[in-house]
């Protein structure tokens, strides 16, 4: 049976569990390519290891080399440096943007009919970083956010409720990190909206928590970060790609006009299949929401513009 390839950037803890999962799933056949020699190798070994055991159908191969990515349906970038103590985000956003810029064209180039799924923080700045560089048309360049940043205010709403997960949806939208919109009104429990089952001071406690729900992670390990949900994240992303479904995702996407915003990566629900992002349909946003979403946008756009992203 032949698979889908895709390239996993980054062979650390988001990029191995990402790898992990796809190969669990039977979505695709895996390179994983990493800068330091033998941890992909090691990595890719290990889970050919686990393959004997779970019997899954697709292969893993570890590299230092993009020549053995080339080809790849899907290339998803994990790599980048996790902020540390003392670093400042101009600091974080400086060492990224420069590993960026090597990863997307070195992968472009092995893989130029590929759709990219960016990870790397600060997410909304390095996915319309990578779009920049890559020359690629906007659809084919998107970031993962949206889902993980709605998985936790899923579980926000599941830990306060007691409903089981499996009745909940949740959204939230706008830039991953403290500029985030989670969107109470989209998010129910068994289709009724949370806005009219809990109060307003419980629902901006479960607001606060989902924003803050990566930091609360961190605060918990107290060395590095999460890394099953947003390897679940991008697997569910490039599931719907691989898989032409056109499902609707809170993705990390370049806006045209929609909701008033323009030229800015953002997480907004999106279709995607084939190809990347199909459409953008526009959700009946209220004022108060409009704005949040906006005033979000702006936060994104001025970090482009001060370091001249933007043309």
């Amino acid at each position: 049976m032949t698979f889908p390839k895709v390239t996993v950037v980054g062979a650390g803890q988001v990029g191995a569990t990402t790898a992990e999962l796809l190969l669990l799933h039977g979505t695709a056949d895996v390179v994983m390519v990493d800068v330091v020699e033998g941890v992909p190798q090691g990595k890719a070994l290990d889970l050919m290891h686990l393959r004997s055991i779970e019997r899954f159908g697709p292969s893993v191969r570890g590299t230092n080399d993009y020549s053995d990515t080339a080809g790849s349906d899907v290339v998803v970038i994990t790599a980048g440096l996790p902020r540390k103590p003392g670093m400042t985000r101009d600091d974080l956003l400086a060492a990224n943007s420069d590993i960026m810029r090597s990863v997307i064209t070195q992968a472009v180039e092995a893989s130029p009919e590929a759709v990219f799924v960016c990870v790397t923080n600060p997410l909304d700045i390095m996915t319309y970083l990578a779009w920049r560089e890559s020359g690629l048309p906007h659809e084919r360049v998107l970031g993962m956010g949206g889902v993980l940043d709605s998985a936790r205010f899923a579980f926000a709403v599941a830990h306060h409720t007691g409903a089981p997960i499996t009745e909940i949806d949740a959204l939230a939208m706008g830039a991953h990190g403290d500029a985030m919109v989670p969107m109470p009104r989209f998010t129910t429990i068994n289709d009724v909206p949370i806005t009219d089952l809990l109060p307003a001071h419980e629902v901006d406690e479960l607001v606060e928590r989902t924003i803050h729900g990566g930091a609360e992670v961190v605060a918990l390990l107290k060395s590095g970060s999460a890394f099953y949900a947003p390897a679940g994240s991008i697997v569910a992303m490039v599931r719907a790609i691989l898989g032409d479904t056109g499902a609707l995702l809170p993705s990390c996407v370049r806006l045209t006009g929609e909701y008033g915003i323009d030229d800015v990566y953002l997480s907004v629900p999106a279709r995607l299949g084939a190809g990347g992002v199909q459409s953008v349909p526009e959700l009946p946003l209220n004022d108060a929401e409009l704005e949040a979403l906006q005033s979000s946008a702006r936060t994104v756009a001025a970090s482009l513009d001060a370091i001249g992203l933007r043309a």
